[in-house]
């Protein structure tokens, strides 16, 4: 079977020459990938005992805001032709040209604590002058760093928690 990321790129690049950088199609299509990401609906889709229409309710129904007639199109594409499972890769290209277009990234910042808005917007400008980019921050908190953050902005780490400096110092002491 072909790969995922291979059968999504022609299903993102035409959603995007569709609907452009359009804040609220990435919207829609980022809840859309979040809910067929589940293992669970992508058997419920897989099942020959299961209608296309079965599909698109439950999807639609999970979603919970009503879907615009763009989304609902392409959803009933995406479920007609057997591409579910490829919807939170759609998502992921779908984005990366819309950054493409901005001229930014996304950046995911791991914390071990809640980050207060004052904190993350120092925190971005921060990142942005380090990565020399506009950056889409969004938040995960992880207990496991113990303290400080790790940032991951596509395949560029920069890991100034706690965990990752006693993991340097096991090293250290063990070399």
């Amino acid at each position: 079977m072909a790969e995922i990321a291979t059968i999504a790129r022609p299903y993102a690049e035409a959603l995007y020459k569709a609907a452009g950088s359009d804040a609220q199609t990435a919207q829609w299509l980022d809840a859309l990938a979040a809910v067929a990401g589940h293992p669970q609906l992508l058997q419920f889709a897989d099942s020959p005992k299961t209608a296309p229409e079965q599909v698109f309710d439950v999807i639609s129904g999970v979603v919970g805001s009503p879907l615009p007639e763009a989304a609902k199109n392409f959803l009933r594409t995406v479920i007609d032709n057997n591409r579910l499972a490829a919807l939170p890769e759609i998502a992921t290209q779908f984005r990366a040209l819309r950054n493409a277009q901005a001229g930014s990234s996304d950046a995911v910042v791991y914390s071990a604590f809640p980050i207060e808005p004052a904190q993350l917007a120092d925190v971005s400008a921060s990142l942005e002058k380090r990565f020399a980019r506009k950056l889409n921050v969004s938040v995960v908190q992880d207990a496991s760093l113990i303290g400080g953050i790790r940032v991951v902005v596509g395949d560029e780490v920069l890991d100034t928690s706690v965990r990752a400096r006693l993991e340097q110092m096991k090293v250290a002491l063990t070399a």
